[in-house]
């Protein structure tokens, strides 16, 4: 039993990993073509620099990733605090865990087929300049998607939490303001930290909405991927997206390790990492 265990163990990591070592492995392809290996090089990852439409892309998904996890966080935040601390049986809680529960499930072209009209009516017929920004389009439509999940993640965290803790803080006169910065900001920490990561990850990937929203001029690096499939994809496509694999990596080691300062054992690590 343990042995079949093991061997399954290694063939999900197998599935999940290998598809991620080709991909690097073809980044220091000197061929034309992706799919071509004509010899080890880093030629593609000079050519994707040199590259001015795909350097353009990658900073264009960045600055949008951080945009929307910065956004969302503080979003989430707020409502996965507001949920923790009401009645489980209010009826605005009910209702909002249901809106920000349909927000996860519905398919993500229903969302870009109704965003796009939106931020058209608001930045046309309205006179709202800001929407009629890609930025700002980008921003606004990641965050809408991943809002939710801060929010679930958030209030996981804090029905964990001991209110006698706050309490003690109220008794020894404590203003609301410092008892949320000293007690409550600290405790949800992690989640919060976890939430800002996840939403990061999801506007990197997010290719369907981006698509429907994006404007000339602001194009997110999904999108470009995509429309590089009519010609061909080339090693440079690789190359950055092994960069942008690092990139994952070393956000996920930076939240390791505030929550390993913030006293967290490894396997509390990874059930927050895991809630995400």
């Amino acid at each position: 039993m343990g042995v079949g265990l093991t061997v399954w163990g290694v063939l999900v990591f197998a599935f999940l990993f290998i598809p991620i070592i080709v991909i690097i492995a073809y980044s220091f392809n000197t061929g034309r073509l992706l799919a071509t290996w004509q010899g080890f090089g880093f030629d593609a990852y000079g050519a994707a620099w040199e590259n001015p439409v795909l350097r353009a892309s990658v900073i264009t998904s960045l600055q949008a990733a951080l945009g929307a996890a910065v956004l969302s966080t503080i979003l989430g935040t707020l409502g996965g605090l507001a949920l923790a601390r009401s009645k489980v049986k209010a009826k605005w809680v009910l209702w909002a865990t249901g809106l920000l529960t349909i927000t996860l499930f519905t398919p993500e072209i229903v969302d870009a087929v109704s965003m796009l009209p939106w931020f058209v009516s608001l930045g046309t017929d309205f006179g709202i300049a800001p929407f009629s920004n890609g930025m700002v389009r980008l921003v606004v439509a990641h965050s809408v998607l991943s809002v939710a999940v801060v929010t679930f993640i958030v209030r996981a965290r804090m029905h964990g939490m001991d209110e006698s803790l706050e309490e003690a803080a109220a008794d020894l006169y404590a203003p609301p303001l410092r008892r949320f910065f000293q007690i409550t900001l600290p405790v949800a920490s992690p989640a919060i930290w976890a939430g800002a990561l996840m939403s990061f990850t999801l506007s990197l990937d997010n290719t369907i909405v981006s698509s429907f929203v994006q404007v000339p001029g602001a194009t997110p690096w999904p999108v470009y991927i995509f429309s590089a499939l009519r010609v061909g994809l080339r090693p440079e496509i690789a190359a950055v997206s092994a960069v942008m694999f690092v990139l994952t990596l070393l956000a996920l080691a930076v939240v390791g390790l505030v929550l390993r300062r913030g006293g967290q054992s490894a396997e509390e690590m990874a059930k927050t990492l895991a809630s995400a």
